[in-house]
């Protein structure tokens, strides 16, 4: 262990990052008990390049300073009452067990890069306190129970997650800081069940992801539901939770697997009817979010106007596009008069009414969106009218892009809402 003095040490926190200026004292650690447990009351610096283990039960008590940029291996429970941080981004904490640890502290422990190996039980890791990672989080074996022990997990801005797997997640809830495009590692029942984000627009969004491994139909009813929908998940759902303040237009994406999944659900995807439903308590029903089946991956994508519960839907064969709308999903602006334009044809134009557009790129970073499409030349041909870094009228790159359509449709059409989404394949060629 090296001591180390008046430096700058910057503070890391996922609502704000600010820097504090400290002068660094002498450390004190001392053992109590017959078995030999570390405390921490004063300053406890680990140097880039030097290792510090624990055997026993390591606390950092309130008074307690504790900073890593080395590499720090904690084989058994680990409390923080006072600081745990990092100064460069070199450090790395190692919880390695033989039997149960639990992560505990009344303080948020800021920690660079984790890494998880505990296969002492299916449940290794009792989460009672706040973990934030800000670099890799190795889950190499052992869940994560913040679930059950109220803990709570934490990813920042640059932070992510390797090697997650059924045998090792966080079953509980996981937020993600920052405007960086995230996979929740989460699951429940010995199931790793992730859903993800698109980028945000904002460096201050924050959101909450959790899987249910249960039937949403006791809390959200799946009687009362859009009539688009002729089916919900009943074995399964996610939450994912905006908790900034900031509106954001983005992209969610959830997942099936044939361990959790209904086999309606898997075969709807091959049909082309998956969808993702959310439960919109405004209405106190069901919603059709639409969705960009990815059979590779099992993956369902579309973009959200509002978060909370969501799961898998399946939608009503003869509704997959009210009015017999074709999507012409190819776009090719080179005026050849071949597709230069995203087409959306319908045989009888008295049937889909406000039409809404949205495109927006494989990062979720929206492109392009207009409402009452096609009218007065109101069309995409491959040009930008986003945000970030896409400026308005910049011409697209080639690739894959997500298409969102929204409109209403029929006699009856202020009641019958339709929302579609898929792949959009630009060529700027």
């Amino acid at each position: 262990m090296d001591l180390q003095s008046n430096n700058t040490i910057q503070i890391k926190s996922y609502r704000l990052m600010k820097k504090s200026l400290l002068h660094i004292s002498a450390f004190l650690l001392f053992t109590v008990g017959v078995m030999a447990q570390t405390s921490n009351e004063g300053m406890l610096y680990v140097s880039e390049g030097t290792k510090l283990s624990t055997l026993e039960r390591f606390d950092n008590l309130s008074t307690g300073q504790f900073y890593n940029d080395g590499d720090v291996l904690i084989y058994s429970h680990f409390k923080n009452d006072g600081i745990v941080d990092f100064y460069q981004n070199t450090g790395l904490t190692r919880f390695i067990g033989s039997a149960n640890q639990q992560l505990s502290g009344s303080k948020t422990s800021f920690l660079y890069n984790a890494f998880f190996d505990n296969t002492s039980s299916s449940v290794p890791f009792e989460i009672l306190g706040t973990i934030d990672i800000s670099g890799e989080a190795n889950l190499f074996a052992g869940i994560l129970d913040a679930d059950n022990f109220g803990g709570e997990v934490i990813f920042n801005t640059d932070g992510y997650h390797v090697n997650t797997s059924n045998d090792s997640h966080v079953d509980g809830p996981v937020k993600k800081a920052g405007n960086k495009e995230f996979t929740f590692p989460i699951g429940d029942g010995g199931f790793y069940r992730q859903a993800g984000i698109s980028a945000p627009a904002n460096a201050t969004a924050l959101f909450e992801g959790k899987y249910f491994y249960e039937n949403s139909n006791t809390m959200y009813p799946h009687n009362l539901r859009a009539g688009v929908i002729e089916e919900i998940d009943n074995q399964e759902y996610w939450t994912i939770e905006k908790q900034s303040a900031a509106d954001e237009n983005m992209l969610i994406t959830l997942s099936w697997n044939e361990s959790t999944t209904p086999q309606s659900m898997v075969e709807a995807a091959e049909q082309g009817a998956l969808t993702i439903v959310r439960w919109n308590a405004e209405t106190n029903m069901w919603v059709d979010e639409g969705g960009a089946i990815d059979l590779a991956n099992n993956t369902v994508t579309t973009a959200v106007y509002g978060f909370g519960v969501v799961t898998l839907g399946r939608v009503k064969k003869d509704l997959i596009l009210p009015c017999g709308l074709v999507i012409y999903n190819s776009v090719t602006p080179n005026n050849d008069g071949l597709n230069d334009t995203f087409l959306i044809d319908q045989s009888n134009n008295e049937c889909a009414k406000n039409i809404k557009v949205q495109v927006f790129n494989r990062w979720g970073v929206k492109v392009f969106e207009t409402n009452n499409y096609g009218v007065n030349g109101n069309v995409f041909s491959g040009y930008s009218s986003g945000r970030l870094t896409l400026n308005d009228s910049e011409h697209l790159p080639s690739g894959t892009y997500y298409y969102v359509i929204e409109y209403q449709y029929g006699p009856d059409a202020e009641k019958n809402f339709h929302k579609q989404a898929g792949y959009l394949y630009l060529s700027a060629n």
